[in-house]
């Protein structure tokens, strides 16, 4: 993988760990908590037509790499044809159909006016093969152990597919971080 270049200074944070996102009680936590881990952020829809295909391979990448030190850190958001209409319960019962246990957060924007700052921070990604509008519904970022955005996968791009799974395995390969 190569190197990002440097996000510049009035980026609203060096890396990711230096963002705010809301649990679905509401709860405010900063991503620092995941420092050290390897995190694939997923914005997720349960009335989309790629919630099947989607949900299950998620869990199974996040079991698979948990040990190692994977996060999947999910995303609701209802940004796309009303897809992801329901309330934080409804979601979280949709994800235990799947036997969901990544990471679930408040339901956020991930475009428009009101997008949240991660995904802020994510479009406006000062590398070109990272940066751009959210296309859909499960598209994925995977963030490195120091926090920084590294890949961008298309909503089409299957989460135990080669791309994916071989990007998660070189950034797991690459060790631990020292805090």
């Amino acid at each position: 993988m190569t190197a990002n270049p440097p996000i510049p200074q009035d980026h609203p944070a060096a890396t990711l760990h230096g963002l705010e996102v809301t649990l679905p009680d509401g709860q405010p936590v900063r991503l620092d908590r995941y420092a050290g881990n390897v995190c694939l952020i997923v914005n997720i829809a349960s009335r989309c037509g790629l919630a099947k295909r989607n949900y299950a391979p998620l869990e199974e990448l996040q079991r698979r790499y948990r040990d190692r030190g994977l996060r999947v850190l999910a995303f609701p958001s209802n940004d796309f044809l009303n897809q992801e209409p329901g309330s934080p319960e409804e979601i979280r019962q949709f994800c235990t159909r799947f036997n969901a246990t990544f990471d679930l957060f408040a339901k956020v924007h991930v475009r428009g006016k009101d997008i949240c700052p991660l995904y802020r921070y994510l479009t406006a990604h000062p590398d070109r093969r990272i940066a751009g509008p959210v296309r859909w519904n499960f598209q994925k970022y995977l963030v490195n152990r120091r926090g920084d955005v590294v890949a961008k996968f298309s909503p089409l791009s299957k989460p135990l597919g080669g791309k994916i799974t071989a990007a998660v395995e070189r950034l797991l390969a690459e060790g631990s971080v020292d805090a």
